[in-house]
């Protein structure tokens, strides 16, 4: 069950409860006679229950990387917040926007719902906006004909869970006005074409064995990760829908394995 759903039951059932007691129990205890336990707790949780509520639904979240497709920008084990208002308010629960503020953009780090599994959240960066068309090419990006520009920045070595050595090249790729570092491994194909699932709006996209071109539609994101071989993205599962969002990642508060992590902005 998804825990906002779990923080809303506890909501209602506590502010219930607190309502109920107000309202009708407490007139019929006698005076100086206790609250029930069950009233006791329900108004001593409720208060807290709404306040997480409310950062959680409005503010800000936390979630933990599990895995290492944003490498070198997010780590394993790095514990992150996600504005959850930057791209407008959405309702709990259903995750309909009811206010809009601002639009991703090109460059950003951004929390949804796995579009083949909306329980499940995936972390990504922005790379291409409705309308975009995208070319992912001998490991460089092309948006709408001009290729972003990368510039070389030294080898990165990591190990995997499985203790597998990885040996891979970092580079800074600029995103419209934005500078990130990526990763890349020349060995490695630019899209695995028998992992390509037949998502909505594939008839959008083209693959050969040396490239994907894809052009985003309306209302839709096309996602990467930084760790550009080692992530499963938009490349293999298609676009992410504005109603899909869930906001703006951008800072790391803990990670127990590398203290000096914490507080790092992306």
């Amino acid at each position: 069950m998804d825990f906002a759903l779990i923080m809303f039951v506890l909501l209602l059932v506590s502010g219930s409860i607190w309502l109920l007691d107000r309202y009708a129990l407490a007139a019929k205890r006698s005076g100086g006679a206790s609250e029930p336990w069950w009233v006791e707790y329900a108004k001593s949780f409720f208060p807290v229950i709404l306040i997480v509520f409310c950062i959680r639904s409005f503010i800000a979240e936390p979630f933990k990387i599990p895995s290492g497709s944003m490498i070198p920008t997010l780590q394993v084990g790095d514990f992150i917040l996600v504005n959850k208002f930057t791209y407008g308010i959405r309702l709990p629960i259903i995750n309909k926007k009811i206010i809009s503020l601002k639009n991703p953009a090109r460059g950003d780090v951004m929390v949804f719902h796995y579009p083949e599994n909306p329980s499940v959240d995936y972390i990504k960066r922005v790379v291409g906006l409705p309308g975009d068309v995208i070319e992912y090419r001998e490991k460089h990006l092309t948006i709408n004909g001009v290729e972003q520009i990368q510039v070389a920045d030294g080898d990165y070595n990591y190990v995997e869970s499985a203790l597998n050595f990885v040996h891979t090249e970092r580079r800074i790729e600029t995103l419209g006005e934005r500078n990130h570092l990526l990763l890349v491994n020349p060995d490695m194909p630019n899209v695995h074409l028998g992992s390509v699932s037949n998502f909505k709006g594939s008839e959008n996209c083209t693959y050969t064995d040396e490239s994907v071109r894809c052009t985003v539609p309306l209302d839709n994101y096309f996602m990467m990760g930084d760790n550009r071989d080692n992530s499963r993205d938009s490349r293999y599962w298609g676009f992410v829908p504005d109603h899909q969002i869930v906001g703006h990642a951008f800072l790391v508060w803990m990670n127990f394995s590398d203290l000096k992590r914490i507080g790092l902005l992306f």
